[in-house]
């Protein structure tokens, strides 16, 4: 894949507004230290600034 983004979740969701824990989860993470490789595209990046205060995020 070109253009990848690696992300981790790194906080729980428990005590997160809901539209926030919908936003993880549509990133594909599940519990705490899960990951994903996901494609950089403008609406990827816009869930991660979401909540980007629960992630992790490296280049790949």
């Amino acid at each position: 894949m070109s253009n990848s983004v690696k992300v981790t979740l790194i906080k729980s969701v428990i005590s997160t507004k809901e539209s926030h824990r919908a936003t993880v989860r549509g990133l594909g993470l599940r519990r705490v230290n899960s990951s994903k490789v996901l494609v950089d595209t403008p609406e990827v990046r816009g869930m991660i600034n979401k909540v980007a205060y629960l992630l992790k995020v490296e280049a790949v």
